[in-house]
């Protein structure tokens, strides 16, 4: 309802978005008067008193205009206030929907199968998964893809290592990361392992069949686990595409011949392109003189076929990769082809220190998910829930508090996971959100069982921060659109915590179920459009909506 009253308000005046803003003063205050000042050379608060007189107010939202030191505050009208509740109340789950079309895909997570998730790896799989829920209820046809890195040293120094070491029992991918681990290690001691990792590159390759049956158990093993972590963290892709699949189709080839014709591809002992004519100092090297290619070439092939399939595509990736990204982006354009738009993200750190998957140094994601789900447990351990109720909300509350952190954060800041601030059910946390929505259906359960089922706002009964809630409220689409501008999810994450404490402070100065039957079905009305717009934004960032807690 906000992107209704933001649309009649630019109507109505003519004014930009660049001098239109959400402020606390107002519903919607412009500067454009500043900008004016200075062209007409008067006071700012002169220029806005001569605009207002001229605004051709019409539409049922814009209730109040005034003047205050140059600003224009806007005011939404009570009818803006009804027609948000009820929108609410009638759109239930499809609130907050948008309809802006066109399709996109999302590359994200894509880590190298040679080992369980880490924690690093897990805010690109969030960050990923979170837009493409915001991209979907935006009204955009979104594909999610794991790009699965099956070639070059880390997946044949993992298939040499089960070759010799074998896997065990445990979870595959962790049985993978051992043998991984173990056959590094002898690497630093055994030249010869150089030589049969070269080798098995090669026969990869080439198409070896025998070889690529090994390939493809191991990787097939490693994703396993991966999957399941995946799942774990409520994360799901469409489709999984092997980088092995772009040497196999000719897209590789194509790549050659295409940089070729453009005269950009230098063969000599190998082949290369010549990155200072893109102001880089190093060449970029696209294969090998043994005859295999590089991760980037590949890479440029995984990009041509994208061009071909889809209209827009972008890859969530972590600030390491800025330079090849860059380089990536740079000879896609000089072949014509689109370049992905890229969300970059800083690390997370932990107080277990740096982590190195071949030195068998990391936090893994299970590890983490484990330890957080223990924690929930011990916090929910005086609850009066049955066991299996305790133990499904102990996992929701941990999977809540991950999830939650780790897209907070704007993706371009570094940040530092607290598992046991993470879990602080008052703290601006998930838990905390998911809380929140569980006492508005608390307040709604109890207003059935007294047969207190109707609902009924009257805007002449609200109070100030009734206003500001219901005002919050009618910002979810709004909130939206503008994380699909930006690509940054956090964005939506605080606009959901600024619901739950708006919620909090209604919930403590106004009685809800009270003896006065308008006033209570007022106020039960704002709960239930409440607990709606939580419940749709918990689930937008992959978080169950509790109803007990």
């Amino acid at each position: 309802m906000f992107r209704v009253f933001y649309r009649e308000v630019k109507k109505a005046t003519g004014i930009e978005d660049r001098f239109l803003r959400e402020s606390e003063h107002a519903d919607l205050a412009s500067t454009i008067a500043f900008k004016l000042a200075k062209e007409r050379r008067k006071k700012p608060q002169e220029v806005a008193e001569e605009l207002i007189e001229e605004f051709e107010i019409y539409g049922d939202y814009i209730g109040k205009i005034e003047v205050v030191n140059g600003y224009i505050n806007f005011f939404a009208s009570p009818e803006f206030f009804e027609d948000t509740i009820n929108a609410i109340l009638d759109e239930d789950y499809r609130y907050g929907a948008l309809r802006l079309g066109g399709e996109v895909l999302i590359e994200h997570t894509s880590a190298n199968p040679d080992g369980p998730l880490h924690v690093g790896h897990i805010r690109n799989s969030i960050i990923g998964d979170t837009l493409a829920r915001i991209l979907r209820k935006a009204g955009v046809k979104v594909e999610t893809q794991y790009y699965v890195n099956d070639m070059g040293r880390q997946s044949a120094m993992a298939v040499l290592g089960v070759r010799r070491y074998g896997i065990g029992e445990g979870k595959p991918d962790h049985e993978v990361a051992k043998a991984y681990v173990r056959i590094n290690a002898d690497a630093e001691r055994d030249d010869e392992i150089d030589r049969q990792v070269e080798e098995l590159m090669v026969a990869y390759e080439r198409g070896d069949e025998e070889v690529v049956r090994e390939f493809r158990s191991v990787i097939e093993k490693a994703l396993e686990g991966i999957r399941e972590t995946l799942g774990n963290l409520n994360v799901e892709h469409d489709s999984y595409v092997w980088e092995s699949e772009f040497v196999r189709n000719g897209y590789v080839d194509r790549i050659f011949e295409m940089l070729e014709e453009r005269g950009l591809l230098i063969k000599d002992d190998v082949y290369r392109i010549d990155m200072s004519r893109f102001g880089y100092e190093k060449d970029l090297i696209l294969k090998r003189e043994n005859g295999t290619t590089l991760y980037v070439t590949r890479d440029l092939a995984y990009h041509l076929w994208k061009n071909e399939n889809y209209e827009r595509f972008m890859n969530v990736l972590g600030a390491d990769h800025k330079l090849i990204a860059s380089q990536l982006s740079d000879v896609l354009k000089a072949l014509g082809l689109k370049a992905p738009e890229i969300v970059f993200f800083e690390f997370v750190s932990l107080p277990e220190g740096s982590m190195s998957t071949r030195k068998g140094k990391f936090v893994s994601a299970d590890e983490l998910i484990e330890k957080t789900v223990e924690e929930a447990r011990r916090i929910l351990a005086d609850r009066d829930f049955s066991e299996e109720e305790k133990e499904h909300v102990a996992k929701a509350v941990a999977v809540g508090a991950l999830r939650y952190d780790f897209v907070r954060v704007s993706p371009e800041k570094p940040m530092t996971f607290d598992w046991r601030k993470a879990l602080d059910f008052e703290r601006q946390t998930a838990s905390y959100i998911q809380y929140t929505h569980a006492r508005a259906c608390s307040i709604m359960r109890k207003a059935v069982e007294m047969g207190y089922a109707d609902l009924d706002f009257n805007s002449a009964m609200m109070d100030g921060v009734e206003r500001e809630l219901i005002l919050l409220l009618s910002k979810f689409s709004f909130v939206v659109e503008k994380v699909v501008e930006s690509l940054k999810p956090n964005i939506f994450a605080e606009y959901l915590m600024d619901v739950a404490e708006k919620f909090s402070d209604f919930y403590h100065r106004n009685p809800v179920i009270t003896d006065d039957s308008e006033l209570r079905m007022h106020r039960l009305a704002i709960v239930d459009a409440t607990r709606i717009v939580l419940r749709n934004g918990l689930e937008l960032l992959g978080i169950e909506p509790l109803e007990r807690m």
